[in-house]
């Protein structure tokens, strides 16, 4: 057997070379590249390892690193976790910086090999620089922070243990189920240390996405739900596309007449033009969704984790109201708010319903409905996109102006946290699978253009010459903008938008429905110097950072923005003041915590009027 004399950091970038996938017949590498900033705890020898693979596993420098997650995690998502990315950082501020892009992969399943440096193992030289210390327990230092924000944590102490937990991190990470971040911890002496590497341990291995299936009984025992119900509605999720089940949904709703609601992560899934489309459910959802939702004697949640957002804090769904059918790989999923188990592959779960309902439908009467609710939500979007004739036009009317604009068959819309995901839901109109792009699991402000580089490289990778669009508000511009310059440097052509309300308009809408007086959200409710915050120049800024930009006042200016932005050659930035108060209807009821006693009588009468109402219709 032959042996391969390697540094731990030689041995782990071979090995991930080694790793391929699948796609539609195409063998790829498994690991389009890794996202790195290099300081004293990774550049000796990861670096150096890192440098010598360059041709074929590429390294790229962000400028932040939870934003090099967020780029990587919309990589993964957007190649539907087919292919994915590695993220380094140095030890200490480098490391904890990865934590919140961590969490951010981890709540919406997507993997990520993270790869921070660590203390010397050997502590001969401890306490080192950057090193955080307890005084309780010598094991612990800030990279225990990703344990549990990680679906595999190892801490590498030998470089023989690369042997054992790599594969075991590659496992969890290609895992239907278990897929999220997986984080390897290296100390630095480590990564140096040489072992003699069998020759087995790099050969080449191709995975395939895993299409696990429920027994017969369980779908014998789905299959009677169905046929039982005369008003179903199915719940597609983000595991419909991940299970690359939306050509299989849409022929098992149009076999069978049953109206589609989609959750934020399964957007896309059945065209927004669609027919049997309702539209987005719950809290940022459409009134339509809502409202066939509410006529259903039977809802069938396939690939979604059923989260507050989407159940309206279970009063729209998971009420106890009708019974569910649970169709999910994830044990923890398929098992959530007494719902029927169907533990499965979205895809092959409905492949294998299909002969056992034979010519089976919904009653008429319930896709004659879904028509009639559909018609009622168009003349509210028309109402939202018209406004309100506020001098600043809403975040509505810009939605309405790029999705006229975009090119519905191959642009991607990236938004995440605050207003734009629920105007994205509501308003944007994809009609490919991979036209909405929203993180909004986690709800990570800042996550929007480095993930829109993470949807670019996406789009490259399967040859579409497609705009990404990447909607943000001054609050999430203005904590993490950098990555501005990497598109740029990169040649990842983004077209940005920043919507500028002076603060956080979302959460301020918030506080006023919770009859709270405005105070902290907005740059001019807060605490405040005499001369107050001044007004950002956006476009200035972004222009700095290497992107065309430009400061429209009007939404005709915009459209001649967006015309422009389209034959530009690199990154575009167009700033437009919005205002704060208005969104757009059509959502459910949300629990939040007002106060049971206040000195305020409008946060009373909030508590009465909305939370106690809303808690009426919980099933518990």
């Amino acid at each position: 057997m032959t042996r391969h004399r390697l540094t731990l950091a030689q041995a782990l970038v071979r090995y991930l070379g080694a790793q391929k996938t699948d796609i539609d017949g195409s063998i790829e590498p498994l690991f389009k590249g890794v996202w790195g900033i290099f300081g004293h705890g990774n550049v000796p020898a990861l670096g150096e390892a890192l440098a010598e693979v360059q041709q074929t596993l590429p390294t790229w420098r962000g400028q932040n690193e939870q934003s090099m997650v967020h780029a990587a995690t919309a990589y993964a998502k957007q190649m539907r976790r087919r292919q994915m990315m590695a993220v380094t950082s140095s030890v200490g501020p480098g490391a904890s910086n990865l934590v919140t892009g961590a969490a951010t992969a981890y709540v919406n399943r997507i993997p990520v090999l993270l790869l921070p440096g660590d203390t010397f193992a050997h502590r001969a030289s401890a306490p080192v620089l950057q090193e955080v210390e307890r005084s309780d327990d010598g094991t612990v230092n800030v990279n225990d922070c990703f344990r549990p924000v990680s679906s595999w944590f190892d801490r590498l102490t030998r470089p023989e243990q690369l042997i054992n937990s790599l594969p075991r991190a590659i496992s969890v990470l290609t895992d239907p189920e278990l897929a999220g971040p997986a984080t390897l911890c290296l100390p630095q002496d480590v990564q140096a240390e040489v072992f003699e590497y069998p020759d087995w341990f790099f050969e080449e291995k191709v995975h395939t996405l895993e299409r696990s299936g429920a027994s017969a009984e369980s779908l014998q025992r789905a299959a009677q739900l169905l046929r039982a119900s005369s008003r179903p509605v199915i719940v597609a999720g983000g595991g419909v596309h991940y299970s690359l089940a939306c050509d299989t949904l849409k022929a098992f709703a149009e076999s069978h007449d049953i109206p589609v609601v989609e959750t934020s992560a399964g957007k896309g899934a059945l065209a927004d033009s669609h027919a049997l489309n309702a539209g987005g459910v719950g809290v940022v959802g459409s009134s339509s969704a809502n409202q066939i939702v509410e006529q259903a004697d039977l809802v069938i949640a396939i690939g979604t984790r059923l989260s507050d957002f989407t159940t309206g804090s279970r009063s729209v769904l998971s009420s106890a109201r009708v019974p569910q059918l649970h169709i999910n790989v994830a044990h923890l999923d398929a098992h959530r708010h007494n719902g029927v188990p169907l533990r499965s592959d979205a895809r092959r779960a409905l492949e294998e319903l299909e002969p056992l309902l034979s010519d089976w439908k919904a009653a008429p009467a319930h896709v004659q409905a879904l028509e009639a609710v559909r018609k009622e939500w168009r003349a509210e979007v028309a109402q939202a996109i018209a406004g309100s004739g506020q001098n600043r036009p809403s975040d509505a009317q810009v939605t309405g102006v790029l999705r006229d604009h975009a090119d519905a068959s191959r642009d991607v819309l990236v938004v995440a946290a605050g207003s734009m995901p629920a105007e994205g839901v509501k308003l944007w109109q994809p009609e490919h699978t991979g036209g909405y792009h929203s993180e909004y699991g986690f709800s990570c402000m800042g996550y929007e253009i480095a993930g829109g580089i993470g949807v670019k490289m996406a789009l490259e990778q399967q040859g579409s010459d497609g705009e990404v669009f990447v909607v943000v508000g001054d609050g999430s511009y203005l904590m993490m903008n950098s990555e501005i310059l990497t598109s740029v440097g990169l040649g990842k052509k983004l077209v940005i938008l920043v919507l500028d309300n002076r603060g956080f308009g979302c959460i301020n809408r918030l506080q006023s429905a919770c009859g709270q007086a405005p105070y902290n959200n907005l740059l001019d409710d807060g605490t405040l110097s005499d001369g107050g915050f001044p007004t950002v120049d956006f476009a200035a800024h972004a222009a700095s950072l290497g992107a065309l930009s430009e400061h429209v006042e009007s939404l005709d200016a915009l459209k001649d923005a967006l015309k422009r932005a389209r034959t530009a050659d690199r990154s575009v930035c167009i700033s437009i003041d919005t205002n704060a108060t208005e969104s757009t209807g059509g959502g459910s009821w949300w629990q939040v915590g007002i106060p049971a006693v206040s000195g305020r009588a409008a946060v009373t009468e909030a508590r009465e009027t909305w939370q106690d109402a809303g808690l009426g219709k919980q099933a518990y």
